[in-house]
């Protein structure tokens, strides 16, 4: 073959993929769900829990995912909504108020 032959992507390392590649072969494994939806990052920790890759040396950072703090704002909202149709107390109603205020700041920081 000429100059222009790609690695195989069994020679590259995961962590030096683009994410593009990560999409590719997620899709080839199997077991991954939602591929076209994910970042880089989630892309390699789904690929590395099923090859069953543990990174031990690195510390395990919590990242904000986005998808899981809207998931809480629709909750909470439902919430705040059974309130208000409940009578409850403007209180109660401030304080769900204040929570989803502050989990929007929250992706708007991760985003």
């Amino acid at each position: 073959m000429g100059k222009k032959e790609k690695k195989d992507k069994k020679d590259k390392p995961l962590d030096r993929m683009t994410a593009t590649e990560l999409r590719k072969y997620a899709l080839e494994l199997g077991g991954i769900h939602g591929v076209h939806g994910m970042n880089k990052e989630e892309l390699l920790a789904a690929v590395k829990k099923v090859k069953g890759i543990v990174d031990e040396g690195k510390k395990a950072v919590k990242a904000v995912n986005v998808r899981e703090l809207k998931e809480k704002i629709k909750a909470l909202r439902a919430r705040r909504l059974e309130a208000r149709e409940a009578g409850e107390p403007n209180r109660k109603l401030d304080i769900l108020r204040k929570r989803i205020n502050r989990l929007k700041k929250r992706t708007r920081k991760a985003a």
